[in-house]
């Protein structure tokens, strides 16, 4: 049909450039190749830049993981440093490292000297918290939770996203479905009215079957340009699922415009594998790590630390006056070093945890009740979709039925009607049964799949529906 349109569109334009683009799209219209559903699948998780952007937050999340661990290791501060000072009740200055200040005081002089002079200073501080109660488990535990989280949450957008790519498929077949069917009844209604207005001008048949003939003509293009325009829509959307937008992506019908699921063993209730449920679980788990870590902050803190240190200084070790070479402060003329154990224990801190820990506890009960709430949702998410299941199984075995009498009906009119035994009115009444008839086939027969996808979606398990179409 494609191909005829275009053909139509070559002769209509005589213009070089449109004769050119009809040729080039004819072309991409013939080398296309129809994807299945699979292939679809397999691109919207491959491209779709949602799923990248959770595929780095496992990457951060693992990152974090590895950074979390590094607090098992000694940690080992070293600095040099040469400075320009005064040093009035101070025998020589200097910076202190990190936080660590080893003492350099003097006596005080006797009167106050502005003038500066040089020195030097270096030392290392290694520092190993060899005994902390559980704290740094426990922080490594809460990056571990979140690495856990992060990949959970993925696994679940993977699933919600291929739910939703399947289900605009489908929408996107019965889309083209409904073309196809008012594109039939568009020339039903064009025939039927070239045949009206021969009756017409023979003088066999009143002006007004005419008019109505052509409104009814009308309506049927009406209806030829909306459904085209909603499978337009719907291939966009379908596209964008890929992570490409596409106007034009071909889409293989499979079987499921023939066939109906066979009568799937799903289990009774939903699966502990639910991905959402699992979310929810990772969320708690959480929630619980972090409460962990918050109380064991706490708890006091045993080192192992050592010291090395030398230091220059522009003064005099005796008589506490200038060196008569001052350049001599930056060279080193004293070392020393310490090792030893130290025990930290905030004793004020233990107020403030106490209520962060609280605090927490509430959040670790937030979580639980949103797991039990979203538990109670796919449970009724599940039954529903059950008995939307059943309906639109049973709607489907009844459509062939009501296809096959309208169609009767039909002929029935046409007939009566072309013989003069009824009016116009009837037979147009009989065209829409038919044209409804149709529709409500095909829409039936993707009904049921379409709720057997929400089913599967329910009970976590997506091969129930893809089994299906294998």
């Amino acid at each position: 049909m494609n191909h005829l349109r275009l053909g139509r569109l070559m002769r209509r334009k005589k213009t070089s450039g449109l004769l050119l683009l009809s040729i080039g799209c004819l072309s991409i219209a013939a080398s296309g190749q129809s994807l299945t559903l699979t292939q679809v699948l397999e691109q919207s998780v491959q491209r779709y830049p949602f799923l990248k952007s959770k595929q780095a937050e496992i990457s951060s999340a693992e990152r974090r993981l590895q950074g979390s661990q590094v607090e098992y290791l000694p940690s080992l501060i070293v600095q040099h440093q040469n400075t320009y000072a005064t040093t009035n009740s101070l025998n020589g200055t200097f910076f202190p490292n990190e936080g660590t200040a080893i003492s350099t005081s003097g006596g005080v002089r006797p009167t106050n000297i502005s003038q500066g002079s040089f020195g030097s200073f270096t030392s290392a501080v290694i520092e190993w918290r060899a005994i902390t109660f559980g704290r740094i488990k426990a922080n490594v535990d809460v990056t571990k939770a979140e690495l856990q989280r992060s990949q959970v949450d993925y696994e679940n957008e993977v699933f919600q996203h291929q739910v939703r790519t399947i289900d605009a498929y489908l929408v996107l077949l019965i889309n083209q479905k409904l073309v196809q069917i008012q594109r039939s009844n568009l020339e039903r209604a064009q025939t039927f009215k070239r045949v009206v207005d021969s009756g017409v001008r023979s003088g066999m048949r009143a002006g007004v079957d005419s008019s109505l003939a052509t409104a009814e003509a009308v309506r049927a293009r009406l209806l030829l340009l909306e459904s085209q325009q909603q499978e337009q829509v719907q291939r966009l959307r379908l596209s964008e699922f890929t992570g490409q937008l596409q106007a034009n992506m071909p889409v293989d019908s499979m079987r499921f415009y023939s066939a109906l699921p066979n009568n799937a063993v799903l289990s009774d209730s939903v699966s502990p594998k639910n991905p959402t449920l699992r979310l929810f679980e990772s969320q708690l788990n959480l929630s619980s790590a972090r409460s962990l870590a918050t109380q064991r902050s706490s708890l006091p803190v045993i080192s192992l630390v050592g010291v090395g240190n030398a230091r220059g200084s522009g003064f005099s070790n005796k008589g506490d006056v200038f060196q008569a070479n001052q350049i001599n402060g930056l060279g080193y003329q004293v070392s020393n070093y310490l090792i030893g154990v130290v025990a930290r224990w905030n004793m004020t801190n233990i107020l403030r945890v106490k209520h962060d820990y609280q605090a927490d506890l509430f959040l670790v009960e937030r979580s639980r009740q949103l797991l039990n709430d979203q538990r109670l949702r796919i449970n009724r998410q599940y039954q529903e979709a059950e008995i939307q299941y059943q309906v639109a199984l049973e709607q489907a075995r009844q459509a062939p039925v009501q296809l096959q009498a309208a169609r009767q009906a039909y002929n029935q009119a046409r007939a009566r009607y072309q013989s003069g035994l009824t009016d116009l009115p009837t037979l147009l009444q009989s065209v829409l049964t038919l044209n409804r008839a149709e529709v409500d086939g095909y829409v039936a027969t993707s009904n049921v799949w379409r709720f057997l996808l929400l089913k599967a979606a329910a009970e976590g398990d997506l091969s129930l529906f893809t089994n299906q179409i294998r």
